[in-house]
């Protein structure tokens, strides 16, 4: 039988496997999680499972360090997105053994990121990538348990979306670049980061089409989309500003989306976030987001009936679940419904007409 024993303030065991005694330390101070600790080692020896007391120096660190290397040789996912997960899960774990993790430390880095002002939603998905960090340590026999997270209660699902009328007005008040950019978000619901790294080599003016090259897109396929002729003038005339700017700099610029004056002359353009609050407020929508404009995309696709497994091509939805919850009904939908009920066979759906009552004879 196994023990619990303490040495300082720290909980120590001594189990026993091949008759042989082992002591390990549980580098906790807590009772109950030192007998859970305990009861694992015990289970694995019954089990005939390799005991490994050098796991208890593998630190959280170390997890997220072989997470990132993970994503890097598969491509699960993109570089740039897993460090903006993995640095405030670095910065607060730092130093401390992986396999000492305890609800209290994971309820305190959640109050510590809600102080920081981040919704459940962000921290959610900083949780999930701990727990495929600790999935991965099980994999590489670097920890012995997967510890409990639990998932916070998220807000519903923004519903924000642009009408037509209210893009215009935006538009309107960004640079000529920008234009280009918010009509192919607003037409195909592409992403922000596959809007704005478009190479001029993706782009086939004769054809009318514009390509994103498979790999370079979050779910990893390619899609081609055609442009409609309003866009086709406006992407033209944006490959006309950057071959000028090209032969003034003298030298090739590869992307459709690049500084065309100032200090960063020439180098590309992946974010216009200040234009965008500048003309947002220049017509009272102020907290509108341009992510905004991949719901608006899905809900313009369905107005106009276009297939959904076609729909999702255009915008890159993988699954239908996640398209539907960008389908956003608005309150003018709502009410084109209601005209379209009364316009159905000249009366209310549901409802029985009135017959007609000879007032004259009811009153004799």
């Amino acid at each position: 039988m196994g023990m619990l024993y303490k040495r300082g303030e720290i909980f120590w065991v001594k189990y026993y496997s091949g008759g042989k005694p082992i002591r390990e330390s549980t580098s906790t101070t807590k009772q109950k999680e030192a007998e859970r600790f305990l009861k694992d080692r015990e289970g694995r020896v019954a089990m005939g499972a390799p005991i490994m007391p050098k796991v208890q120096k593998t630190t959280v660190n170390e997890l997220l360090t072989d997470l990132k290397a993970h994503y890097k040789t598969t491509g699960q996912r993109t570089l740039r997105e897993a460090e903006t997960r993995l640095a405030p899960l670095t910065r607060f774990f730092t130093g401390r053994r992986a396999n000492a993790m305890s609800g209290d430390v994971l309820t305190a880095y959640i109050q510590h990121r809600q102080v920081g002002g981040l919704s459940n939603g962000t921290i959610n998905r900083e949780l999930s990538v701990l727990g495929t960090a600790y999935k991965l340590g099980l994999e590489h026999a670097k920890v012995v348990r997967r510890p409990v997270i639990h998932i916070l209660k998220e807000a519903r699902p923004r519903q924000g979306f642009f009408e037509e009328s209210q893009f215009l007005a935006v538009r309107k008040y960004l640079p000529e670049d920008l234009q280009v950019a918010v009509t192919i978000m607003w037409l195909y619901g592409w992403r922000r980061s596959e809007v704005m790294s478009l190479q001029l080599s993706q782009i086939d003016l004769e054809a009318s089409t514009l390509r994103l090259e498979p790999g370079t897109t979050k779910n990893q396929d390619g899609r081609v989309v055609y442009m409609t002729p309003e866009l086709k003038t406006l992407v033209s005339a944006q490959i006309g500003r950057v071959k000028l700017l090209s032969r003034r700099l003298g030298r090739v610029l590869p992307q459709l989306f690049v500084h065309l004056h100032g200090c960063y002359t020439g180098q590309p353009v992946y974010d216009f976030r200040k234009a965008w609050s500048h003309a947002c407020e220049r017509v009272g929508l102020v907290g509108m987001l341009r992510h905004d404009f991949r719901r608006s995309a899905v809900r313009n696709m369905e107005r106009a009936g276009v297939p959904r497994s076609v729909a999702m091509k255009i915008s890159g939805h993988k699954t239908e679940s996640i398209y539907r919850r960008y389908a956003i009904v608005s309150e003018s939908d709502i009410q084109d419904a209601t005209r379209r009920l009364l316009g159905h066979n000249g009366h209310n759906l549901g409802t029985l007409p009135s017959p007609s009552v000879d007032i004259a004879h009811v009153s004799r």
